[in-house]
């Protein structure tokens, strides 16, 4: 219903102006501009239980991108490698020796996609020739039937063998003087996407229980924030463990998109045994979630049960300390200092749920959006003039998903047990 006192632009008739000719009540507040009043329950959202839902609270707090479709398509960025494995053996009968005195052979890495013409490398593992450090190559071609060929710089001709699983390091390009162009930056962003999915949950009380006597204050009100909170359980196991999928409802007969949870969106991954946790395999755990991106030097760890247990009876020593509570986002954490960076542990009893009591996940909150086709709001049911129910009745609706930009700034931990 429209009210005549809302002034608007004939040029944009949705743009309003100006409420004129009578006072500014809510009602015409929430016609006028809907984005200016926030529905009470979306206020409080935050503070229903944030410890039970760790992860929908830091999406929350973070705020969330607005999305025109259901489907969200986003860039989503990850590091190229910077350490490679010799996939054979490099013999000395499988190094040539040019005019020149220069060193060339031909290998591959099994990820030579990689490596890059005019790019240097080194074998940290492998000495070069006296006070020359370790030996250093030059990426001179490659290609599908030779792989890699590259130019050794300070070969030891005493050496016979290069070893398979031998690790070379990827350094800096060296250019010629005439060279204007280089080899194309493989790990450009890539394009993915994520299916929003459309929580809902129908709140009702009936007009006797409204007035009839309690032994308790039992309000709708306190329904509504038990509701939220059984909403909001679900949407975390989504966001963590959901399947992205389109299906048809095979009794409505309408399309169904279920969200992709952030589990399966990042590749990094520390595996530990139950017997192997222990102080050493922790900053080993640090030293993998700090480096090898561009993720922030303060992380989160959400934990189940298991993993908590097991970090919770550790000795912790002065490079790796523990026991400080810190309070960020309306949530309580216990920090974990390393050298590496510092892990905020929080426990998550949606990894006990969802079979992954052992497990957690390091995630990078700089770097994790939410998109929401729906926002989170309210909406009144009439059902008494619809001749359904005599009962006060709200449905709560929010269609939305979550990404993780820079997948390598994340990191997954399982048992291997």
């Amino acid at each position: 219903m429209s009210h005549n006192n809302i002034i608007t632009t004939p040029e944009n008739p949705q743009a309003v102006t100006a409420v004129a000719g009578a006072p500014l009540t809510t009602t015409l507040a929430a016609e006028a501009s809907p984005s200016l009043l926030r529905n009470t329950i979306d206020e409080r959202i935050v503070k229903i239980r944030p410890m039970a839902t760790p992860l929908d609270q830091l999406s929350r707090c973070g705020g969330a991108r607005r999305c025109s479709s259901m489907q969200v398509e986003y860039y989503s960025v990850a590091s190229k490698p910077v350490t490679f494995k010799l996939k054979k053996d490099i013999t000395l009968a499988g190094i040539q020796t040019d005019s020149d005195g220069l060193h060339r052979c031909n290998f591959s890495t099994g990820v030579d996609e990689y490596l890059e013409i005019s790019e240097t490398i080194i074998f940290p593992g492998l000495p070069g020739t006296a006070d020359t450090g370790p030996l250093t190559a030059y990426i001179a071609a490659k290609s599908i039937e030779f792989g890699i060929t590259v130019v050794f710089l300070n070969l030891d001709t005493a050496t016979t063998r290069i070893p398979a699983n031998t690790m070379l390091v990827r350094m800096g390009r060296a250019a010629t003087e005439l060279d204007v162009q280089t080899a194309q930056f493989e790990a450009l962003p890539k394009k993915a996407s994520n299916l929003c999915q459309i929580f809902k949950m129908q709140v009702e009380q009936s007009t006797f229980m409204k007035i009839a006597g309690k032994e308790i204050d039992w309000t709708f009100s306190d329904q509504e924030e038990v509701a939220i909170m059984d909403m909001r359980l679900g949407m975390e196991k989504n966001f963590l463990f959901g399947h992205k999928a389109t299906i048809t409802d095979p009794v409505k007969k309408e399309p169904v998109t279920l969200t992709g949870g952030i589990w399966y969106q990042t590749e990094k991954e520390f595996s530990y045994t139950t017997t192997g946790l222990n102080t050493a395999a922790v900053i080993e755990m640090c030293r993998q979630a700090f480096t090898g991106n561009s993720g922030s030097n303060r992380k989160i760890l959400l934990a189940g049960t298991g993993l908590v247990e097991k970090l919770s009876n550790l000795e912790y020593t002065r490079t790796l300390s523990a026991g400080e509570t810190k309070t960020k986002w309306g949530l309580e954490f216990s920090e974990i200092r390393s050298n590496f960076g510092s892990l905020y542990l929080i426990h998550s009893e949606i990894f006990d749920q969802c079979g992954h009591a052992d497990d957690g996940m390091i995630i990078d909150p700089e770097y994790i959006t939410k998109y929401c086709h729906v926002p989170f709001q309210t909406e009144k049911l009439d059902l008494r003039r619809s001749g359904l129910r005599n009962t006060d009745a709200i449905v709560i609706t929010e269609a939305s998903c979550l990404v993780l930009r820079y997948p390598d700034s994340h990191m997954k931990i399982t048992c291997s047990d």
